[in-house]
């Protein structure tokens, strides 16, 4: 939650327990005699959200699994593939004039008809 969200009454409390806890850190020092710093008081650390993170054990039954089932994969297959047999080019496919001439007519005759002329 950002400041700018805060009602005037949070930001009083807030100020309050902020003067608060400056009087219980002067306090701190004098019981200890000197400054108290974060490092010699205990301070709980945040609560972080597990991200999902993976163990070294799982890992390596992962791997070892992944292993195994590469082992099952190239035991049935030869250990020498010969190289593939190249084969011959097809033709390229070339139309002819009259057809090339054929197919434009009936594409022209085709707009003439949506556009709603005729030749």
């Amino acid at each position: 939650m950002g400041l700018i969200n805060l009602t005037p009454a949070q930001l009083r409390q807030a100020a309050d327990l902020k003067d608060q806890i400056a009087s219980l850190e002067e306090q701190l020092t004098a019981i200890f005699g000197g400054s108290a710093t974060p490092t010699s008081i205990p301070v709980a650390k945040p609560v972080v959200a597990n991200k999902g993170g993976m163990s070294a054990a799982g890992k390596a039954r992962i791997v070892a699994a992944q292993k195994l089932r590469w082992a099952k994969i190239k035991a049935g297959q030869p250990a020498f593939k010969p190289a593939a047999v190249a084969k011959p080019a097809k033709k390229k496919f070339t139309m002819s004039a009259a057809a090339k001439a054929k197919i434009s007519a009936a594409a022209k005759a085709r707009w003439a008809k949506i556009r709603g002329t005729k030749k």
